[in-house]
């Protein structure tokens, strides 16, 4: 039992010891596997590479290394800035054995690092094996870039007198090598200078390296040297050392330093006395300095002589010459010579170099020369008072009014030998004229202010004074009238025709103006003459002022207005005047409806255009005459005429229309078939035709000799009537039935009798009818030399369709006839 007991419990120890040393086993394999991630995994080799290195390439620059070697078959990878980045195929890396290369030069200028990533993959199965390693491989500076100027050459322009310590040139240049190292630190230095003087220093402009200016020390010369020519060099302190360096080129430009000389130590001349705005003399000078430049260009003065103005110079700026001129003329009574004393500088200051420094204060006294000026003698022209004389004179004062009286001296000639002469294009107008030997100007004519040769109101003319020297003097004097107003001009319309658009308005604008001046002028006062029917019809409104308004004071009838009108001015002058209005309706501005312009005339063609209208129109009428003509029948009756030196055709009424009305046939005898309608006299009143009922039918216009309608077969025709018992025969259609001169003046009268019962007895509704009554045509006029057309005169030979009597009715009577027959034949009517 112990045993057993002593067994259990050392099985349960080993146990225990077993699973305690299993556990610490766990715990130092786990501590040793991440001490040797963390320490041992990459075996590294620095990697520090110089620029621009010789070779040759490719050149391995590192070897890499990784443990799990032990545990597989591994395989390198390189990535990175140099192969999968640009630049491509800088570096390459063996993959077995680890060696890394590069395959070419590098410039730390251009990159100074790479960043590159290793990693290591199973040979077999191209699992990454071991974390990235990632590091930067660096580009070691090496002095290959020398300091660099920028701007390599200069160039300035700067004049003679420039100052001492002027700026000629500043200069900056940089190092492109690693900074803060002897590769980029550099100094400058004056390696030469071509002419060697003046001096020209370099030095720096701040406290910088890299900033440094070129000055001047001294005067340049520019007689001696024009252009300068410096050389600056830059260098590094680098090893081996690099230099560059930058030229500088200065052109000079002349200064003043030479001073202008006369040519001349004296100069002379001559003037004629009163001469000016001439020249007369030129004064030469030399400069040494360059042409046309402020250095050489001379300015003259004059310092003596000229105390009274007489003359003036000037310098010619193409032969640098002083240009003496007198402008005002010199009088030999009082002086015969004159000195002047002309000096002559420089435009530009003079400028002085003592001793290697300009002289800032140098200001010598400029060069002189004295010229003489004789001014001969000549004739002096006469010298009135006053150039200019002003006059008042009012306008139309008479003529024969002295305007002026000239005051004239001549040093020379006698004023008594003096004569003058009035400037003729001066006096347009000729209203003056002057006195040759007194000078005195008088009017000749009435001088009117409002004349076109007024200007401004004044008329202005010219006289001259001229001696008898040698030559002749001649002074001039310019007289200047002024024209004073008078109410001389009454006013007037600026318009005298308007239209009057009578839908639109109902008054017209006048327009009015005077060419007197006020008071003579405006306001002006408007009215009409003295007619009452003016006043009725039109009135003003205002009735003063400039201008006025013509209004209507009812609405007028279309058509021309002359209005007489009386207008006055501020003094009472007054002007009659006739406005025309013309009154209508207007379609637009002041245009009549309708209505042609002002200046529209008939000319030829509208006449001849308008007398075509009259005779077409005449030929229409005649056309419709014989229209209304074609259907009836006309029994000509032949006439005897016993008289034909004394027979007149009268044109009497035209015919009227035939009756609606048709009496029955009136049978008298052997008078069956045939209509005769007659008015005997006693059925006349006062002129008037009466029915029986006492009704007035028309007025009748009568005489002795009266005229009575006829009826056959409807047609009418005219005859004259001596009494009351009819006195003419008619031929019916059958042409045997007639009534003969024997009736008695009893079966006249029963016949004339029948007639009016048949014609006035009438029934009501057809009384009224103007076709069924007699009408009266014109008379022939009293005491007619024709004999009546009675039917005594006609016999039954002359009646029917035989138209052969027309020949034997006389010279007159044929004329009509062959114009009626020949118009009937043209037409086809038969008689």
């Amino acid at each position: 039992m112990t045993k057993i007991t002593f067994l259990l419990c050392l099985l349960a120890l080993i146990v225990v010891a077993t699973a305690f040393r299993r556990n610490v086993m766990q715990h130092r394999e786990k501590r040793d596997a991440v001490l040797i991630r963390s320490k041992r995994r990459w075996v590294l080799s620095t990697i520090d590479i110089e620029e621009n290195m010789e070779g040759p390439f490719p050149f391995k620059v590192t070897q890499m290394f990784n443990d799990k070697d032990t545990e597989h078959k591994i395989k390198f990878l390189i990535k990175g800035e140099g192969v999968t980045i640009e630049p491509f195929g800088l570096f390459t890396m063996d993959t077995i054995t680890g060696d890394v290369f590069i395959h070419r030069a590098v410039d730390r200028e251009v990159k100074q690092v790479y960043h590159l990533d290793f990693d290591v993959l199973d040979w077999n199965t191209g699992d990454v094996v071991d974390k990235t390693l990632s590091f930067n491989v660096e580009i070691h500076d090496k002095n290959d870039n020398p300091p660099k100027f920028s701007v390599s050459t200069v160039h300035g322009v700067f004049p003679e007198n420039a100052k001492d310590g002027t700026v000629l040139a500043t200069l900056q240049a940089h190092d492109n090598d690693l900074q803060n190292t002897p590769n980029s630190k550099f100094n400058m230095t004056l390696a030469s200078q071509e002419p060697a003087l003046p001096k020209i220093v370099l030095q720096t402009l701040t406290s910088s390296t890299s900033l440094y200016q070129l000055s001047l020390k001294g005067c340049f010369d520019y007689d001696k040297a024009k252009n300068y020519k410096v050389l600056v060099t830059a260098q590094d302190q680098g090893t081996p050392s690099l230099t560059s360096t930058a030229t500088v080129t200065l052109d000079i430009g002349d200064s003043n330093t030479h001073p202008p000389i006369f040519t001349a130590a004296k100069y002379n001349t001559e003037v004629m006395e009163m001469e000016f705005n001439k020249e007369i003399l030129r004064l030469g000078v030399t400069d040494k300095d360059t042409p046309n430049t402020p250095a050489s260009r001379a300015v003259f003065t004059i310092l003596k002589g000229n105390e009274g103005a007489n003359y003036k110079i000037e310098t010619d700026p193409k032969t640098n010459e002083g240009v003496l001129y007198v402008i005002k003329g010199k009088n030999f009574e009082k002086t015969e010579i004159t000195v002047l004393e002309i000096s002559v500088k420089n435009e530009e200051k003079l400028f002085k170099c003592v001793d290697g420094r300009p002289v800032t204060d140098f200001n010598p006294p400029p060069n002189t020369v004295k010229v003489e000026v004789k001014v001969i003698d000549v004739n002096d022209p006469p010298v009135f008072k006053k150039d200019v004389e002003f006059i008042y004179r009012p306008e139309n004062t008479s003529p024969g009014d002295l305007l002026f009286t000239p005051e004239v001296k001549d040093e020379d000639t006698d004023v008594a030998n003096i004569r003058y002469e009035l400037v003729s294009e001066t006096d347009p107008a000729k209203w003056v004229t002057v006195d040759p030997k007194s000078g005195k100007i008088t009017t000749v004519k009435k001088m009117d202010r409002e004349s076109t040769h007024v200007i401004n109101d004044t008329y202005t003319v010219v006289i001259h004074a001229i001696d008898d020297g040698v030559p002749q003097g001649r002074g001039t004097c310019t007289v200047v009238i002024y024209l004073g107003d008078l109410n001389d001009n009454a006013p007037y319309l600026l318009t005298k025709t308007a239209v009057l658009c009578g839908n639109t308005v109902d008054r017209v604008n006048l327009e009015t103006a005077d060419i007197d001046k006020p008071p003579f002028a405006g306001p002006f006062s408007f009215s009409l003459m003295e007619e009452k029917e003016l006043k009725d019809l039109w009135k003003f409104d205002p009735t003063t002022g400039h201008s006025t308004s013509l209004i209507s004071l009812k609405r007028l009838p279309h058509g021309n207005y002359s209005i007489p009108l009386k207008i006055q001015d501020q003094q009472g002058l007054a002007a009659e005047e006739v406005f025309n209005v013309v009154v209508c309706d207007c379609e637009g501005e002041n245009v009549c409806r309708g209505r042609q312009g002002w200046s529209s005339r008939l000319d030829s063609l509208g006449i001849g255009l308008i007398f075509t209208g009259i005779l077409l129109l005449a030929l229409l009428l005649l056309c419709c005459l014989r229209c209304e003509n074609r259907n009836k029948t006309f029994q000509l009756i032949p006439l005897n005429l016993q008289d034909e030196g004394n027979q007149t055709l009268i044109k009497y009424n035209e015919e009227g229309g035939g009756s609606v009305n048709k009496p029955e046939p009136f049978t008298a005898g052997n008078a069956g078939g045939m209509k005769i309608a007659l008015a005997p006299a006693e059925h006349m009143i006062d002129g008037f035709r009466k029915s029986e009922r006492g009704s007035v039918r028309s007025p009748i216009r009568y005489s002795s000799k009266r005229f009575y309608e006829v009826y056959n077969d409807g047609d009418v025709m005219s005859i004259p009537h001596h009494s009351r018992s009819m006195v003419r025969t008619n031929t019916v259609r059958s042409g045997v039935s007639q009534l003969s001169r024997s009736y008695s003046s009893r079966s006249d009268k029963n016949l004339a009798d029948h007639i009016d019962r048949r014609l006035f007895g009438l029934p009501e509704d057809l009384s009224d009818y103007p076709e069924s009554l007699p009408c009266q045509y014109e008379c022939e006029g009293n005491e007619s030399d024709c004999e009546s057309l009675a039917v005594s005169q006609l016999t039954d030979s002359n009646l029917g369709d035989n138209l052969d009597f027309l020949q034997d009715l006389g010279p007159k009577f044929n004329t009509l006839g062959g114009i009626c027959q020949q118009s009937m034949t043209s037409k086809n009517v038969r008689l």
